[in-house]
């Protein structure tokens, strides 16, 4: 009997202890099924791009070679536009890509030179047409200090090769090196192809491509210089000129 309640003890007493340890354990935490955790990432900084601009190009003015055409189709820049006598000023403009010259006053002269180069032997040719009256030219081995040489056509069929000297701003002087007629002009008329061949010693002359005169300069001493077309009105009045295009060739 006495070792039944031992044994009975015995057992009541691990029983207690089992027990006691349940109630001082830790419980495992369980997760929250009902929010979920979503795991965050923190994204790379972006990265910098380096952009290389290539620059627009930028376009420079092709300038006049030393052979051209003008045929008048955008603004005159390279051309310096004078005139010498006369009371009034011409009237100047482009139109149909023609280059025109309206003077309303006596005895004035009216010139564009071609200021991109200077030659020593030059052929310019040009079209021309214009009003009866006046007369019409190209002009060569232009320099503001010692002069230039023009040739000039007029409606009453004559022509003329001049030489021209600055003596004042505005005021010139010319000298005549020669003045005549030729059957290749007629009366009234200024629509022609006129042509001018320039060298040191002489000048040769044309008219629509055909050569008709040729004239001594050795002793006048203009060696070089610009190109350059002219118009100049006489008494009768209005003068108008026009050029289709000039034609520029070195020789």
């Amino acid at each position: 009997m006495k070792r039944k309640q031992q044994l009975s003890l015995a057992i009541a007493g691990l029983i207690f202890l089992t027990a006691c340890n349940l109630a001082t354990a830790t419980p495992t935490p369980q997760a929250d099924l009902s929010s979920p955790t979503v795991p965050t990432q923190t994204p790379p900084e972006p990265a910098t791009a380096t952009q290389t601009l290539t620059p627009a190009p930028t376009f420079t003015p092709t300038p006049y070679p030393r052979n051209f055409t003008e045929e008048f189709s955008s603004n005159l820049n390279a051309w310096e536009l004078f005139q010498t006598g006369g009371s009034n000023s011409p009237t100047v403009k482009t139109e149909n890509s023609m280059f025109r010259i309206d003077i309303a006053s006596p005895h004035t002269w009216y010139y564009a030179i071609q200021t991109t180069h200077e030659y020593s032997s030059v052929a310019i040719s040009a079209k021309v047409d214009g009003s009866p009256s006046g007369s019409i030219g190209l002009v060569c081995f232009y320099n503001e200090s010692n002069g230039w040489y023009e040739f000039n056509i007029a409606s009453d069929k004559t022509f003329s090769v001049l030489l021209g000297q600055w003596l004042a701003e505005g005021v010139a002087q010319y000298t005549p090196l020669i003045t005549d007629t030729t059957g290749a002009l007629e009366s009234g008329n200024l629509n022609y192809e006129i042509g001018l061949v320039c060298r040191k010693e002489s000048l040769l002359l044309y008219i629509n491509g055909n050569p008709f005169g040729e004239v001594d300069v050795s002793k006048y001493g203009l060696a070089a210089g610009k190109i350059g077309i002219t118009a100049s009105s006489f008494d009768e009045l209005p003068t108008t000129a026009f050029f289709d295009w000039v034609k520029v060739s070195e020789k």
